[in-house]
């Protein structure tokens, strides 16, 4: 057996849970169409809505207790774990005792699971209360000194996320003392050096409060979204950013990161379209001789299943 090991985190723990256990089961039966050493290393993400949640805006639905359990418990018994992105730049004291944040962790608290942390207010919470997790540093840092990175590194954290960045920048990658502890964000849609990207996070997070704030409004009293607009990339895609300097050919991912002792890799979409996330996923961890028929076959089976659903006309009569 093969020693080559590429870990691929997998956005999403609400709208991508269908595709993603999809993907890893055609993982399971059909090893052979994916690339040498492809495992599945995490599902991450948050069950809506959640004020400790942050990156992604990830909707309006809140997950009932049984569908957050079965979530948890079919990912856990794949062997893969749950990885909360608890990433909200904004955490208050107030926020910690925040009773649906607190139930997921309860729900997960096996030893198996990980979270996502950036708040050092949240971290020292979640430490003392849940010490069963394993605990990863966030990109949301944009830590892009490396005498700082590996200070981070340093940290007690499982993995510590790569600023975008640092992709490619093999003058610094060489000098990651710990190269086994890094995860790479593979497809980042941010145009290089966004100066909005800080921003966008605390947007997302004040997004999150206000919708689970106007769940106990009536409705003339709701507050509506911030809205927001990026002009550095808002309608990028797989396609669009593959000439970035910070964006990471599959190829790369066996010839250079994995023999450098990177081998982590984190794909972008908690809120992506399902097509979009099946063109990335088939990118990144198939064979090109059997991504057509593979992703034949996903779609086959969303559609069956129907988490795709596809309009037929409707019977009509003649004459």
């Amino acid at each position: 057996m093969s020693e080559v090991k590429a870990r691929f985190h997998l956005p999403g723990l609400r709208f991508n849970y269908p595709l993603n256990m999809f993907w890893i089961t055609m993982l399971e039966q059909y090893p052979e169409w994916f690339r040498e050493g492809v495992e599945i290393g995490s599902c991450f993400g948050e069950f809506p809505l959640s004020l400790w949640a942050g990156g992604r805006f990830a909707g309006f639905d809140q997950c009932d207790a049984g569908y957050i359990k079965a979530v948890i418990k079919s990912l856990n018994d794949k062997g893969i774990p749950i990885r909360y992105t608890w990433t909200n730049p904004e955490i208050t004291k107030e926020d910690l005792d925040d009773p649906y944040c607190n139930f997921c962790m309860d729900c997960a608290n096996n030893g198996m699971n990980e979270v996502m942390i950036f708040s050092p207010l949240l971290e020292k919470y979640l430490r003392n209360r849940y010490p069963r997790f394993a605990y990863n540093s966030s990109t949301c840092k944009e830590i892009k000194d490396i005498d700082a990175l590996n200070e981070e590194i340093s940290r007690n954290y499982k993995y510590v996320v790569l600023d975008f960045n640092l992709n490619n920048r093999w003058d610094l990658l060489e000098k990651v003392e710990h190269p086994e502890k890094l995860e790479v964000l593979v497809n980042t849609l941010c145009v290089p050096g966004c100066p909005r990207r800080g921003a966008h996070y605390v947007q997302e997070a004040r997004n999150e409060r206000i919708a689970i704030n106007n769940r106990k409004l009536p409705r003339d009293k709701q507050k509506p979204l911030i809205p927001w607009h990026c002009e550095y990339g808002e309608e990028n895609n797989l396609y669009t950013i593959q000439d970035y300097p910070t964006f990471i050919k599959v190829d790369d991912i066996w010839e250079k990161y994995i023999p450098a002792g990177i081998t982590n890799f984190k794909i972008e979409g908690r809120t992506a379209s399902m097509f979009s996330l099946i063109d990335t996923y088939s990118y990144f961890m198939l064979k090109p001789e059997h991504a057509g028929f593979a992703r034949q076959r996903l779609i086959g089976n969303l559609v069956h299943a129907g988490v795709i659903h596809v309009n037929r006309p409707k019977p009509g009569t003649w004459p």
